[in-house]
């Protein structure tokens, strides 16, 4: 019987399977500079990962606003030329509503007259409508003719509080002047009762309409009490209606004299249409399909007054 030779190590098992570790060791990258040595750990870097690498920027200063108005701006009060223009405005709109009058009492005819001065009543509201969505939507300051109302209006979106502390006739002479000029030949050259009743009435309420459009700003507790009465009876534009105007998206209830319209042009969306006409003809693309921005929201006279304090 024979013994095995013992091995001098023991026997391992056949099926031991070997394994290895492998230890990733950061790459140091050593610098060295003149003064001082630095060193830093450089991490792999996977090509298909988007790396943004910030940068300092410097905000910008902020300086005074010089377009923002302040409560006593001297820009809000009225002055004789001002004062002059809406006399002679007025004055116009008074000789064509005497003489409908009067030839109205010669020839004993009423209904036509009045019938006309209703009419012309309710289209000047839709023509203060078309106007206020031309001026708020196209041109700027530099437009000829045109360029210190569109400036005026559409910045009244950013501070209309300042609407009710210009004074009557600073609010009215520009219209008042543009009545001048359009009513005066009528004045001259018409007789007819129905035709001065429609003019008069018209002309009329599309001077006084920045007023009617100061005091839908204007809160019940400041307001005359005959102001509200028209007011809450629909014959001026109402308060409730046009501060719909003045919210996102700015682009409803334009009408300002007694707001009639406003309803049935919003549903229908004329002046949607009369923008794509625009667009598609001329390239001309309004500020109501733009992001409403800074110049769109409202500053309250409490915080300009904060602001303009400090």
């Amino acid at each position: 019987m024979s013994i095995l030779p013992q091995h001098k190590y023991p026997l391992k098992s056949l099926h031991h399977v070997h394994t290895c570790h492998h230890v990733f060791l950061p790459t140091r990258v050593q610098c060295s500079a003149p003064a001082a040595t630095t060193t830093t750990t450089k991490r792999r870097r996977n090509p298909n990962q988007l790396v943004i690498e910030p940068r300092l920027v410097t905000p910008p200063t902020l300086g005074p606003d010089t377009d923002r108005p302040v409560l006593n701006d001297p820009n809000l009060q009225s002055t004789w030329p001002h004062r002059a223009w809406v006399a002679s405005g007025c004055t116009t709109v008074l000789v064509a509503l005497v003489k409908s009058v009067t030839g109205a009492a010669d020839s004993h005819i009423w209904v036509e007259p009045i019938l006309a001065g209703l009419v012309g009543y309710v289209l000047a509201d839709l023509g203060s409508g078309v106007y206020h969505w031309a001026i708020d939507n196209y041109g700027d300051a530099s437009t000829p003719i045109f360029g210190t109302q569109i400036e005026a209006f559409q910045g009244h979106h950013k501070w209309p509080w300042t609407i009710t502390r210009r004074q009557f006739a600073n609010n009215l002479h520009a219209l008042a002047r543009s009545v001048t000029f359009v009513v005066l030949p009528m004045d001259l050259a018409f007789n007819d009762p129905a035709t001065l009743g429609f003019v008069g009435v018209c002309s009329g309420c599309i001077m006084f309409s920045q007023q009617f459009h100061a005091w839908a700003h204007g809160t019940k507790s400041r307001l005359p009490p005959p102001v509200v009465a028209l007011q809450d009876a629909g014959l001026l534009v109402s308060r409730s209606q046009h501060a719909a105007h003045h919210r996102p998206p700015y682009n409803n209830n334009y009408c300002i004299v007694n707001g009639v319209w406003n309803e049935f042009l919003d549903k229908q969306k004329v002046f949607e249409a009369l923008e794509m006409i625009l667009f598609f003809k001329l390239g001309v693309r309004p500020r109501s399909w733009s992001e409403p921005n800074s110049e769109w929201t409202e500053e309250t006279e409490a915080l300009s007054s904060q602001i303009t304090a400090n």
